[in-house]
């Protein structure tokens, strides 16, 4: 497989099309930046895995959730007790068109 480069040109595409002002030197520096990744991830390429299987996340993980258990919910009085206007035991609020 070939190794894939930017080119300063890439970038210049790149801040145009994110509407990004780059100076010389930023293009020159972003552009040594971005091939250094690239070079890095043919390194991760060549990797014989093989017989590695696939993960989402580094260490195992299961959910942590407590049982689903049904309880009282709080009284409507109680509910409604701070609010700023109720009318027929439901929040009142103002019209919005």
């Amino acid at each position: 497989m070939a190794l894939v480069t930017i080119s300063k040109a890439d970038v210049e595409h790149v801040a145009l099309l994110a509407r990004l002002e780059l100076t010389e030197e930023e293009k020159e520096r972003y552009t040594q930046q971005l091939n250094n990744i690239l070079g890095y991830m043919e390194k991760m390429n060549a990797l014989d895995t093989a017989g590695v299987e696939p993960t989402a996340h580094v260490l195992p993980m299961q959910n942590v959730f407590r049982e689903d258990a049904a309880r009282p919910g709080l009284p409507r009085e109680l509910a409604l007790h701070n609010a700023p206007q109720a009318q027929d035991g439901m929040y009142k609020v103002p019209r919005i068109v």
